[in-house]
């Protein structure tokens, strides 16, 4: 069964053409983001796979079923690769090539081919074959120290930072980069992303920031990470959150400004290690004193930095999101619409997944 019609014209990455081997994660995010921006996508699944019009990530591609552990499925996929740009695995290190499509097979059949492998632990290393997700990789990475509140254990970030952040966008990127030398010099190449790298750059400006003597703390002790009052979440008094980064001391003195805290001796001390816990102290009982919405009408679209925290059912409603078209709904399922946007060339509208093409 396949669904392999053309997509819909449109999108800085028309004429583009990649090749997924279906799995999940980074991978599927990887051919999200170059799919909705146009690419075409052709996602290679087991047979017997049903779509899923809940699975966000995979929208917005074709489709073809091929057993690759059959030697047909094999030569099927060589066939595809022959009009490609890339393909995009995410299976450990080796198994591509014990199904007979390593980087040698797929590159002898298309020379120009980048062959973008995603894994946790990269390619090769200690680690390379153990099995791990995100958790294990930014732990690895340096990045699940630095993340949760002083004397308290390290707080998982979700997966985004390993799998997302550190993973598929940095996939894409990489894909994208190949395929621009790739149409230059007409040589493809292998692409080794692991997510312990890419996680590892995301904290670049982290080890700047040690190497200047700003960032001596441990975890929950730095002016980003919930050390500084200034630059933390407070609850309200109907039990919601608002979100502070009045890092700034302009910005901090229009919060001061606002809370009636001019005055406020130990509050106007901004960056007085000595006066933090009397200072989270007093924004914290202040803005338990109102409601979330009543610090909306008071801070929100001021230059205070400020926001209100919100949840899966307000996120896609509130007003500026509304305004930007940042959420999308299809097949009844909301989700996050294509990003970044394009002046001249913008994203064509993505598709459920399992929906066919059409030549629009």
């Amino acid at each position: 069964m396949a669904n392999t019609g053309k997509r819909a014209a449109g999108g800085a990455l028309q004429g583009v053409r990649i090749i997924e081997l279906a799995g999940i994660g980074p991978v599927p995010f990887a051919g999200m983001m170059l799919a909705d921006h146009g690419a075409e996508v052709v996602r290679v699944e087991r047979p017997g796979t049903r779509a899923d019009h809940t699975d966000v990530l995979t929208r917005s591609r074709s489709t073809v079923q091929l057993d690759l552990k059959t030697a047909e499925g094999v030569a099927a996929v060589c066939e595809l690769v022959r009009s490609a740009d890339g393909l995009i695995e995410g299976f450990r290190p080796g198994v591509i090539e014990r199904l007979g499509l390593g980087p040698d097979v797929l590159l002898a059949e298309n020379p120009a081919l980048v062959v973008g492998r995603m894994t946790g632990w990269g390619q090769e290393g200690p680690l390379a074959h153990a099995a791990g997700h995100d958790i294990n990789y930014i732990a690895l990475a340096g990045v699940l120290n630095a993340v949760g509140r002083a004397g308290e254990k390290p707080v998982p970030p979700i997966n985004l930072v390993g799998d997302f952040g550190g993973g598929g966008m940095m996939l894409a990127f990489g894909m994208l980069a190949g395929i621009l030398s790739a149409r230059a010099t007409g040589q493809g190449q292998v692409i080794d992303c692991a997510m312990v790298d890419g996680a590892s750059l995301l904290m670049s400006m982290t080890w700047g920031f040690r190497a200047k003597g700003i960032w001596p703390g441990g975890r929950g002790g730095n002016y980003l990470d919930g050390g500084a009052p200034y630059y933390d979440s407070y609850e309200t008094a109907d039990g919601k959150f608002v979100a502070v980064g009045a890092i700034e001391p302009q910005f901090y003195r229009l919060l001061l400004e606002a809370t009636g805290l001019t005055d406020d001796a130990v509050m106007l001390r901004q960056d007085s290690a000595d006066d933090i816990p009397a200072q989270r102290a007093t924004l914290t009982a202040l803005f338990k004193s109102r409601t979330r919405d009543e610090w909306c009408a008071l801070m929100e679209g001021t230059d205070i930095c400020f926001a209100p925290v919100l949840d899966y059912d307000e996120t896609p409603a509130h007003p500026h999101n509304l305004a930007r078209g940042a959420f999308l709904t299809l097949a009844d399922v909301v989700q996050p619409a294509p990003a970044p946007r394009f002046s001249a060339t913008p994203a064509p509208a993505p598709r459920a997944p399992g929906t066919a093409f059409s030549e629009d």
